[in-house]
């Protein structure tokens, strides 16, 4: 009886054995997967932060493109404002000129008629430029207003970054130069054509969607 009971007794171990057994592999498999996920999520990840901080550099390249062409901007409405003081300057001396010009010319031609001779022909008969209506005609073209085109929504939002990166620029110079040794790869939207990173998932431009170069990976299913 003993003898029995030791052998049912050995039988429930061993059962025990092979069903805590058969509980280990199922972890054991579990657990192998999960960590052959969290690999793979772990290189997702470091994937998405390297697109990420491309396409942060591609902002500030934009950025600083922008705060460059503002600043050209501002040089060339001086320059322009220079160049219209200066030719004021030298068409009050043109008329100054014109003033000092005419009573000659009159007084000469009432000498020359005493001697029976013909008047001098005027200025503007000689040649158009020298008539003081001419230049007036000129300055009026000289103070038109180039239009200035409207600056779509995206693009002004980058200028008002242009604006707040001259705060923050020497911050931002290391990278910025970093990117400049190496540009990022670009693609043509297939919406506007225009340029944006190869990855980026909307264009920044049109907002229309882009391919993505890493699809999402589809769902693991659940254990049974």
């Amino acid at each position: 009886m003993a003898d029995e009971q030791e052998i049912m007794c050995k039988l429930e171990n061993i059962l025990e054995i092979r069903n805590k057994t058969l509980q280990m592999q199922k972890i054991k498999s579990r657990l192998k997967s999960e960590f052959e996920s969290l690999e793979s999520e772990e290189k997702h990840l470091k994937e998405y932060k390297q697109e990420m901080d491309l396409l942060l550099q591609e902002k500030m390249a934009h950025v600083e493109e922008l705060r460059l062409i503002h600043a050209d901007i501002n040089v060339m409405e001086s320059t322009i404002k220079q160049s219209e003081n200066d030719l004021n300057k030298l068409l009050e001396t043109t008329r100054r000129l014109h003033d000092e010009y005419k009573p000659l010319k009159e007084h000469v031609d009432a000498l020359r008629m005493t001697l029976g001779l013909h008047r001098l022909p005027n200025l503007n008969e000689e040649e158009e430029k020298l008539s003081l209506d001419y230049f007036e005609k000129q300055k009026a073209e000289w103070q038109k207003e180039p239009h200035e085109p409207a600056i779509p929504e995206s693009l002004a939002a980058a200028a008002a970054a242009a604006q707040q990166l001259q705060v923050s620029r020497k911050q931002d110079a290391r990278q910025t130069a970093t990117f400049r040794q190496q540009p990022p790869p670009m693609k043509a939207c297939l919406s506007c054509h225009q340029q944006i990173h190869r990855n980026a998932p909307i264009c920044p431009l049109c907002k229309a969607k882009s391919r993505s170069r890493n699809p999402k990976k589809p769902k693991r299913k659940p254990d049974e």
